[in-house]
């Protein structure tokens, strides 16, 4: 006999509340052992289910795809991915800035591949072509499809905003307006003595880690490793703990330093900039200035399974900045950063081995990583299946 809604609308009510009280209870439980300072368990590292909520947590988000300039004439694009989602940015004949989900409707190809001119879009399996806008315009032997419907079979749509020389893209269909997921970045930027309209795009550089997105991140958000993992940075920069400031303000979790006294004897440039400044936006971008002249890194670092990560980083630079500084501070960047990714690839090791359940963390110097963790629990609940 089949159960009347009546029957079962009650007790699946009940079960509902008490999921969601339950949830709630843990999520507050976990919550409150991060502000005590015990970091969440090692499981959600290693865990592929957790791997792709947090990919979806991040499709969620509007993620930097290119600099402005890549598309600013008409008739331009740019392929890229959205937290693994293929996207093509185009600048129409009309001189509309669009973006599309790049996955041909026919069978799903990669239609654009890197960036240059074009006039449509033409996928190179079987030749569907699409007009900038995203409409099919032809696919071959489709006037032998009675029913065949090209005004149902665009590109679908992603979202595009350009925020001074960076351009942004969401396939969520109804992301956040830009400048609220933004927050106070613009301002902290220009605090730092960085005006976005005069910068100018100087190269890409991509890498490939051997460790979870997040223990990337979480080394990213705090400088206690500094003086022993970074000698060249800690010659440079203040990162005792009285003179190292650490800032959240919303999803901008940030940390600033001064340049030591001793800073000139290094070998550094100096310039206008005196600090450095170094932002995450949760979930995953990072935007750095370095001391010396006007520059902006602009970051993106994204899940590949639960034990690897990729990602890239733009610079940018102001127009009078001389060759030499460029060489001086990417090479200085490149240094940290490989420093950086050998000591993330042993975190992985020794998490991925499960001799150690979880760590602990210590809140005057590493309450940013805290705060990440916190947002990972209060945007999806903690990790169950690891």
């Amino acid at each position: 006999m089949e159960p009347s809604d009546s029957s079962s609308g009650a007790p699946l009510a009940e079960c509902e509340i008490l999921f969601a009280l339950t949830r709630s209870k843990i999520v507050a439980r976990t919550l409150e052992t991060c502000g005590e300072a015990a970091a969440l368990p090692f499981g959600p590292y290693v865990d592929p289910v957790r791997a792709d909520e947090e990919a979806r947590l991040i499709r969620r988000h509007w993620q930097y795809a290119c600099p402005a300039e890549k598309v600013a004439r008409p008739g331009t694009y740019f392929a890229t991915r959205c937290a693994g989602v293929p996207v093509v940015v185009v600048r129409d004949l009309e001189g509309v800035l669009r973006a599309h989900v790049n996955g041909c409707r026919h069978r799903g190809t990669v239609v654009m591949r890197g960036e240059g001119d074009c006039r449509r879009l033409q996928c190179p399996y079987h030749a569907w072509t699409y007009g900038l806008d995203g409409s099919l315009r032809a696919a071959p032997r489709s006037d032998r499809e009675a029913t065949f419907d090209p005004s149902s079979l665009p590109l679908l749509p992603a979202q595009v905003s350009a925020w001074g020389p960076l351009v942004f893209v969401a396939v969520s269909p109804d992301p956040p307006p830009i400048l609220e997921e933004l927050g106070q970045l613009g301002r902290s930027l220009a605090d730092m003595g960085v005006d976005l309209s005069t910068l100018r795009f100087h190269g890409r550089s991509e890498f490939q880690i051997e460790a979870n997105w997040k223990i990337v991140l979480e080394n990213y958000l705090e400088c206690y490793h500094c003086a022993v993992a970074h000698p060249g940075f800690a010659a440079l920069m203040e990162t005792s703990p009285d003179r190292y400031q650490l800032a959240e303000a919303g999803g901008l979790l940030s940390h600033q330093t001064s340049l030591r006294e001793a800073a000139a004897k290094t070998g550094y440039p100096l310039g206008t900039i005196a600090s450095g400044a170094y932002h995450l936006l949760v979930p995953n971008h990072t935007f750095d200035v370095n001391p010396g002249e006007a520059n902006l890194a602009v970051s993106l670092t994204l899940p590949d399974g639960p034990s690897r990560s990729y990602g890239f980083t733009d610079r940018f630079f102001g127009p009078e900045v001389t060759d030499e500084f460029i060489k001086e501070m990417v090479a200085f960047d490149d240094e940290v950063g490989a420093q950086d990714q050998e000591l993330v690839e042993w975190v992985q090791a020794g998490v991925s081995s499960g001799a150690v359940a979880a760590g602990h963390l210590l809140l005057d110097s590493e309450r940013l990583v805290a705060a990440f963790q916190r947002y990972l629990v209060e945007s999806l609940g903690p990790a169950t299946h690891a």
